[in-house]
């Protein structure tokens, strides 16, 4: 039998591989393998999501223009990331990390999550983020995409394990979705 594995580098929107959606810490026979309807589920969440989600963040609290403003013309949808490049540079985006993105049955077990998982079927990503600042602004901004493209999503969790904070959030497809807003920290 051959063994299967993962082509981390392919592509699922600008600034987002599978490699970043399917890593994990533990080792299983499974190889954490996502299957073609998982993929097409990241690629939705980082095409309609994440992309915005970095690209509002790095727009309202890390780029710095002539003067060290902050751009008047901060928006929340992917039509907005079209920019002067003379203006932003690249360099200066700060990514956003992934904790977790998809997770095969046994890494799901081994992680502790429910059987009912949105990892389980790639629709749900767990965001690092450097405290509860951070985290607060990552949610608000999710919260504004939503209204402002008029997309749902099922699951917003500020959750905290000691000084470790992340924040969880969840997209089904839209004919299994159910909204669903837990703030919690």
């Amino acid at each position: 039998m051959n063994e299967v594995i993962v082509n981390s580098k392919m592509k699922l929107s600008e600034h987002f591989n599978l490699g970043e959606l399917t890593k994990t810490k533990h080792q299983t026979a499974d190889g954490n393998i996502p299957s073609h309807v998982v993929i097409e589920n990241l690629k939705r969440i980082c095409e309609n999501w994440l992309e915005d989600l970095r690209y509002s963040y790095n727009t309202l609290y890390v780029w710095n223009v002539e003067g060290g403003a902050r751009p008047k013309d901060a928006c929340y949808h992917r039509d907005a990331r079209m920019r002067n490049e003379n203006t932003h540079e690249a360099e200066e985006d700060e990514p956003i990390i992934i904790n977790s993105g998809y997770r095969s049955p046994t890494v799901n077990k081994l992680a502790g999550g429910s059987n009912t998982s949105n990892h389980l079927t790639g629709c749900a990503v767990d965001i690092r983020c450097a405290g509860k600042e951070q985290m607060i602004r990552y949610a608000s901004i999710l919260l504004d995409i939503a209204d402002g493209t008029k997309q749902d999503y099922d699951e917003l969790l500020l959750e905290q394990h000691g000084s470790v904070c992340w924040l969880h959030f969840a997209v089904r497809p839209k004919d299994n979705r159910r909204r669903i807003e837990f703030l919690k920290v």
